[in-house]
C-alpha cells in the first residue's frame, strides 16, 4: 500500500525535549515521495450501508530538509485518506490530537522567530473541546470546507472546537445533507492563527460526495483521478533560477518574508508546490509523472489545497493546450441545479484560487504521447506571491500504466428535479458591501508585519476578533443576498465563505452570467490609481436551514486570514 503524506509548517518553536521524544532521528513520521516519482491516487475510504467510521492520528515531524510536516494517519498507515460518502451517509471520525513542538527554525528574511508557548499552557485543561480557550500553535480541529453541514460541535463548527494534545479521540459525527451537490470537497485544520503554516505543510485531504455522474450522465463509466495540489515552503530558498533567455528578476521579500510578485511571469516562486505530495520544487522543477492508459477518457477531481498559492492549470501536447472538459467547480456540477443536465464547459486551462476544486474530462491520449500538467503564472498584484509559469508533472499514456481504483457508476440514475429554484432566479432581500484592506502594523515602520481586515462597510476596520461575542453581519434562513466584496489592497485576494455557496453576478461592477456555484473566488488587486476599487458581485444563498448558526467568512489565503483577515455571521432561524 503506498504511503500517503500530510504535512504542515509552524515556523517559531524551541525544541521542548519532553514533547519530541517520540520523533526518532532515524524514523520519519511523515514520509514523503520523492521529486520525480510517479503520482498515485490518496487511499480511498468508503461509506458502507451509509456510515463511514475511521479513526485518524493528527502527528507532525520535522524532516531532515528541515521542512515541518504534519500527517493525519489511518490505522493501516496511509495518510490523507480520501473520504468518500453518498448524500445522506453518516461520518463519524475519531480525531486523535498528537502534535508535539518542534525545533525552531530561523526566518529566511532575518525576522526573528517566537517562541513556543509554555507546555502547561499548551495543554491547559479545559472542560469541553467544543469550548476550548487554548488556541496554540498545537490545537487542532477539522473543517469541512464547502459542505452545507451545520457549523456546530462534532460537525463544522471551527470558532470554539479546539482539540488539545493528550485530550481523547474527538468524535465528529456529522451526515451528508441528502441535498448535497454530488462533488469535490476537502478537509483541513481551522485554528485561527496557526492555520496557514499547518495547510502550508500539507494539513489537506480529500472529500467526496459520490453520484456526479448522476449529475452528468455524459460521465457514466468514467475511470476517476484525484489530484491534491499544495504549497510548502522552499526546499532550495537560496537557489538562482535557471538560466534563460532573459535575467531573472530579483527576489524581493514582503514583511511577512515571501517573495514579491515579480509582474514578469517567472522568477522564483514564493512557495514549492506538489501533486499528491510529489514535490516539484524549484529551480529545476523536476516533474512527477502522471501515467494514462492510452485513449482512456477520465474525470480528473483537483483541489487546489494550497495556502498561498493561486493556480492556472493548463494541459499542453506539444505545445497546444489540450481542451479540458470542466463538469464542476467548488463541489457542484454546473447544471443550475439540474435544469441544464449534462453540461460541459470545454476550456483550455482552469483558474484555481488557493481552496478552489475544478472537476473536468480528460480526453485521452495516443500511445506514447507525453504531454505536460503546468501551472501558467498569475499576477497577483506588487504586494502579492509570485506565482510564476512552472511545470507539474509529465503525462505519459502507456498499456503499462495502472487503471484508476476509482471508476463512475456505468449505468446512473438521474437525480429528480430539483425542488429549489435556481440562485440566478431570485431576487435578494437586501445589498452589502465588504471590502479588504491592510495596514502596516507599527505605521511608523512601512516593514512592519501587516495586519490584514475584512470589513463590512460602516463598521470600523479591525482584525478578526476571536474573543468577540457579537457577529459582523446577521442573517436569516431563506433569504439570498447580494454582497459586494470591493479589495482596496495591491494584491489578489480569495473570498470564501463556510456553510453556504454563491454566484457571481458582476465582475468589477460588469454583469456576468455565470451559469454555476462556487465557495471560493479571487478578488483582483487594485492598482493604486483608479478612483473604483475592483470588485466581484455574489447572490449569496441562505436558504438552505443547515447553515443556521455562526460561521466565519475570510480571504483563503490563509496567512491573511491568520493575519485578521476575517469575519463572522451568524443565520437565525426563518422569521
Amino acid at each position: 500500500m503506498n504511503a500517503r503524506v500530510l504535512t504542515a509548517v509552524f515556523l517559531g518553536f524551541e525544541l521542548l525535549p519532553a514533547l519530541v521524544s517520540c520523533h526518532s532521528a532515524t524514523v520519519q513520521v511523515c514520509p514523503r515521495p520523492s521529486a520525480g516519482s510517479t503520482v498515485t491516487d490518496p487511499e480511498d475510504l468508503r461509506s458502507r450501508n451509509g456510515v463511514l467510521k475511521l479513526d485518524l492520528t493528527y502527528r507532525n515531524f520535522k524532516s531532515s530538509d528541515g521542512q515541518e510536516r504534519y500527517c493525519y494517519q489511518y490505522k493501516d498507515g496511509s495518510q490523507a485518506p480520501t473520504l468518500r460518502l453518498r448524500q445522506g451517509d453518516l461520518l463519524i471520525l475519531h480525531l486523535k490530537n498528537e502534535l508535539t513542538a518542534l525545533p525552531a527554525t530561523p526566518p529566511s528574511n532575518g525576522a526573528v522567530a517566537t517562541a513556543a508557548a509554555p507546555t502547561s499552557a499548551m495543554r491547559m485543561p479545559v472542560l469541553s473541546p467544543c469550548a476550548s480557550a487554548s488556541m496554540t500553535a498545537l490545537s487542532t480541529n477539522l473543517h469541512f470546507h464547502g459542505t452545507t453541514v451545520p457549523p456546530v460541535c462534532h460537525q463544522d463548527d471551527v470558532l470554539h472546537t479546539l482539540i488539545q494534545p493528550g485530550d481523547p479521540p474527538f468524535e465528529y459525527r456529522l451526515r451528508i445533507p441528502a441535498d448535497e451537490p454530488p462533488g469535490l470537497y476537502w478537509y483541513h485544520p481551522h485554528v485561527h492563527g496557526f492555520t496557514n503554516p499547518q495547510v502550508l505543510g500539507g494539513a489537506s485531504g480529500a472529500l467526496i460526495v459520490e453520484g456526479i455522474e448522476r449529475a452528468n450522465t455524459r460521465l457514466a463509466g468514467l475511470p476517476e483521478r484525484v489530484f491534491v495540489i499544495r504549497d510548502q515552503e522552499l526546499l532550495n530558498p537560496d537557489a538562482t533560477p535557471a538560466p534563460g533567455p532573459l535575467p531573472a528578476p530579483p527576489a524581493i521579500r514582503d514583511a511577512e518574508g515571501d517573495i514579491l510578485n515579480t509582474g514578469t511571469g517567472g522568477g522564483k516562486p514564493a512557495k514549492d508546490l506538489s501533486i499528491n505530495f510529489v514535490p516539484v520544487p524549484y529551480p529545476d522543477y523536476p516533474r512527477a509523472t502522471i501515467a494514462v492508459r492510452p485513449a482512456q477518457r477520465q474525470l480528473w477531481r483537483v483541489l487546489n489545497a494550497s495556502a498561498v498559492t493561486y493556480l492556472d492549470l493548463q494541459v499542453l501536447v506539444g505545445n497546444q493546450p489540450l481542451s479540458l472538459g470542466v463538469v464542476a467547480l467548488d463541489g457542484v456540477p454546473m447544471n443550475e441545479n439540474g435544469m441544464a443536465r449534462d453540461r460541459i464547459l470545454w476550456a483550455d486551462h482552469v483558474f484555481l484560487p488557493p481552496a478552489g476544486r475544478a472537476e473536468w474530462i480528460f480526453k485521452g491520449l495516443p500511445e506514447g504521447a507525453n504531454a505536460r500538467l503546468i501551472t501558467r503564472s498569475v499576477d497577483t498584484g506588487p504586494a502579492g506571491e509570485n506565482d510564476p509559469l512552472r511545470p507539474l508533472a509529465t503525462i505519459v499514456a502507456s498499456d503499462h500504466a495502472q487503471q484508476p481504483e476509482s471508476r463512475l457508476a456505468a449505468f446512473p440514475a438521474p437525480f429528480p428535479p430539483p425542488d429549489s429554484v435556481w440562485l440566478g432566479d431570485v431576487q435578494p432581500v437586501r445589498v452589502r458591501k465588504l471590502y479588504f484592506s491592510e495596514k502596516p502594523s507599527d505605521p511608523n515602520r512601512p516593514g512592519s508585519p501587516t495586519v490584514f481586515m475584512l470589513t463590512v462597510d460602516g463598521q470600523t476596520p479591525a482584525p478578526f476578533d476571536p474573543h468577540a461575542t457579537q457577529p459582523d453581519i446577521t442573517a436569516h434562513q431563506g433569504d439570498v443576498e447580494d454582497w459586494v466584496i470591493e479589495n482596496r489592497t495591491r494584491e489578489s485576494h480569495a473570498f470564501h465563505i463556510h456553510q453556504v455557496h454563491f454566484m457571481l453576478t458582476k465582475w468589477i461592477g460588469v454583469p456576468v452570467d455565470e451559469p454555476f456555484l462556487r465557495d471560493t473566488i479571487d478578488v483582483p488587486y487594485w492598482d493604486g490609481k483608479s478612483t473604483t476599487y475592483p470588485s466581484v458581485t455574489l447572490r449569496m444563498d441562505f436558504r438552505n436551514p443547515d447553515a443556521v448558526g455562526t460561521f466565519v467568512y475570510h480571504c483563503h489565503l490563509l496567512e491573511h486570514e491568520d493575519g485578521g483577515m476575517m469575519g463572522t455571521i451568524r443565520v437565525l432561524p426563518k422569521k
